[in-house]
């Protein structure tokens, strides 16, 4: 009897227990569930694929890695496109490649990120890098130093529009003049507006070949510089043009890394790729330079 009372009063206490320890078990499955990683998921699909290749022969520019990041940033922001960022030239060909490396005819548009010097390619790497804009429709989208670029290369020059030729007035404040506020990549501007970067003068280039979008204000520039070679005095700072059936967009601007973090620029860039991709549209077409007053000597 006194055994049976015992175990009476004992099973409401192993009850207890029990419910405690139940308790304990839910609240350490809980514990421990939030401390795994999340399941693994399938690599998600963008609608573009955008290559950019930053290999340097010549001048290194400090903010190439703010550029190859923001370039980055922009798609996976905008679920627009992915990037591959290489500063090496192995992918620029056609040809099958091993271990999961892609060619040219994996990307829509490729980036030059201030590039510089004879970079390596072989006589085959260049034809598949122009087949890839001239015949394929591929876009090109070349930033600061790609001017300064693969000078022994005609038909780079051709594609891109010419040559670096001396930035005159090195890093300045300098005074822009919007001539195409209907293209994508400008549109946000003012029509007379400063930024402080480095603007280069480039040679082998005419205005009647490219669509010019930015250009220097040539009223407000000084010429007493012995490093100020164009008698025309037109200086470029962005511009659009095709190349067969691909789309060019250049812009010497991005030479500063603190340049992006410049909303303008970024947004110019931005837009300049989605124009390079198709995804909007804006003129080719050349035009005059714009009236201006007399320049100061």
């Amino acid at each position: 009897m006194h055994a049976f009372r015992n175990i009476r009063f004992l099973f409401p206490a192993l009850i207890g227990l029990a419910i405690i320890g139940q308790g304990f078990c839910a609240h350490g499955q809980s514990a421990a569930s939030a401390t795994l990683p999340p399941a693994p998921h399938a690599k998600e699909i963008h609608l573009k694929h955008v290559l950019v290749i930053a290999q340097t022969k010549g001048w290194e520019h400090d903010s190439i890695p703010a550029t190859m990041a923001a370039i980055y940033n922009m798609g996976k922001e905008s679920g627009l496109w992915d990037t591959t960022l290489r500063t090496d030239t192995k992918l620029l060909t056609k040809k099958a490649l091993q271990v999961n490396a892609k060619n040219l005819d994996y990307f829509d548009v490729l980036i030059f990120a201030s590039t510089s010097g004879e970079l390596d390619m072989d006589a085959s790497q260049k034809q598949d890098m122009l087949s890839f804009i001239k015949d394929d429709g591929k876009g090109f989208v070349g930033i600061h130093a790609a001017l300064d670029t693969n000078y022994t290369w005609p038909e780079y020059g051709e594609m891109i529009g010419g040559w670096f030729d001396e930035h005159p007035w090195s890093t300045f404040n300098a005074p822009i003049v919007n001539e195409d506020p209907s293209f994508p990549a400008v549109r946000h501007l003012p029509a007379a507006f400063v930024k402080y970067d480095e603007i280069y003068q480039p040679k082998a280039w005419s205005r009647d070949k490219v669509n010019v979008l930015l250009s220097l204000d040539a009223s407000k520039l000084d010429y007493n510089n012995p490093r100020v070679h164009r008698a025309d005095h037109d200086f470029p700072v962005a511009w659009s043009k095709l190349y067969g059936k691909g789309r060019v967009f250049y812009s010497t601007l991005g030479h500063t890394e603190e340049s992006w973090d410049d909303p303008d620029v970024r947004t110019m860039y931005f837009e300049a790729i989605k124009w390079a991709l198709r995804m909007t549209d804006g003129s080719t077409t050349s035009h005059p330079h714009p009236a201006t007053s007399t320049p100061t000597h």
